[in-house]
C-alpha cells in the first residue's frame, strides 16, 4: 500500500512545491506518493516559482515538472497526510473538512519539528532569495523528522 502526503501552501508555486521535492527525495517512491497544492486558484498549471526551482537546484532537487493544482474536497479521500505551510491555509482546510476523521490527516509541517507551536513557514514569495534559502532549510528539518516517523 502507497501512503499518500500532500504538502499545500496559498498558491502552489513557493513553499509546497519545495516541501514536495524535498520528501520526495528522502522517501521510497515505490512505498510513497507525495504532491502538493494551493488552496488558491491563483497559479493552477503553472511552475512553482523561479527561485524554488533555483534553491531546489543548488540541493540537488528537480521541480520543474511540478505544475500548480487547487486543494478540493477530495484530497481527504486520496492522502493519508496534509501538511499546510500555515495557519491560514490550515484553517482554510479544516473548514473545507466533513468530518473528525478528515480533520486528524491535517498538521501544520513545522508541528512536526515544534509540536503545538503553531509556527508557519513563512510565504518567501515577496522577499529575497535568502527568504527561499529559509524556507528550505526549514522544510528540510522538518522533511527530515515525517521521514524518519514513516
Amino acid at each position: 500500500m502507497t501512503v499518500k502526503i500532500l504538502m499545500v501552501c496559498l498558491g502552489n508555486i513557493c513553499r509546497s512545491p519545495l516541501a514536495e521535492g524535498i520528501l520526495q527525495s528522502k522517501l521510497d517512491p515505490e512505498r510513497f506518493q507525495v504532491d502538493s497544492c494551493g488552496t488558491s486558484s491563483y497559479h493552477i498549471g503553472e511552475k512553482p516559482d523561479r527561485r524554488s526551482i533555483e534553491i531546489a537546484k543548488k540541493y540537488d532537487i528537480d521541480i520543474t515538472n511540478q505544475r500548480a493544482a487547487q486543494f478540493k474536497i477530495s484530497d481527504f479521500d486520496t492522502y493519508d497526510f496534509i501538511y499546510p505551510m500555515d495557519n491560514s491555509n490550515y484553517n482554510n482546510i479544516i473548514q473545507l473538512s466533513r468530518n473528525e476523521t478528515d480533520k486528524q490527516k491535517v498538521k501544520l509541517i513545522l508541528d512536526e519539528l515544534q509540536p503545538n507551536a503553531g509556527l508557519d513557514v513563512p510565504d518567501p514569495y515577496y522577499g529575497g532569495e535568502q527568504g527561499f534559502e529559509d524556507v528550505f532549510k526549514m522544510l528540510q528539518s522538518a522533511c527530515d523528522t515525517i521521514a524518519r516517523k514513516l
